[in-house]
């Protein structure tokens, strides 16, 4: 009998039967910049039938960590274009767990194939990893 080694690969999304059918409104305690992510990806996450009220939190981390980018990024365009290693360290880490938790929502394009269906129409102009 042979037996399929399958550490390390991730199992598939599927619809939840208790997928959340419509967006709750983002956190108020998110920046600004935390809440505009949090309404571009929800309606996306809505449609999959992949998010369920028990996932709200994960959403809201990715959600801080692509705002955090963000405003570190209009800090470094008002400063000039130059950031201190402080604050680089700070956004590669929000990047890293916002590409991280993309990737447990299906907010990626890898992770999206494990869904197994296309992205929603309007898609690809929406990459939720453009920080």
């Amino acid at each position: 009998m042979s037996s399929k080694h399958l550490r390390g690969v991730k199992p598939g999304l599927s619809p939840d039967t208790e997928a959340l059918t419509k967006a709750p409104p983002a956190p108020s305690y998110l920046s600004a910049q935390a809440k505009a992510e949090w309404k571009r990806v929800m309606p996306q996450l809505i449609a999959r039938r992949i998010i369920t009220r028990a996932d709200l939190a994960g959403v809201e981390a990715y959600a801080s960590a692509v705002g955090i980018c963000r405003q570190i990024e209009e800090q470094r365009t008002l400063a000039g274009g130059i950031i201190d290693k402080v604050q680089f360290g700070i956004w590669n880490r929000a990047a890293q767990t916002a590409r991280q938790l993309a990737a447990e929502y299906g907010l990626t394009p890898t992770s999206r194939a494990r869904i197994g269906t296309a992205a929603p129409d309007g898609a690809d102009d929406d990459d939720p990893l453009a920080v």
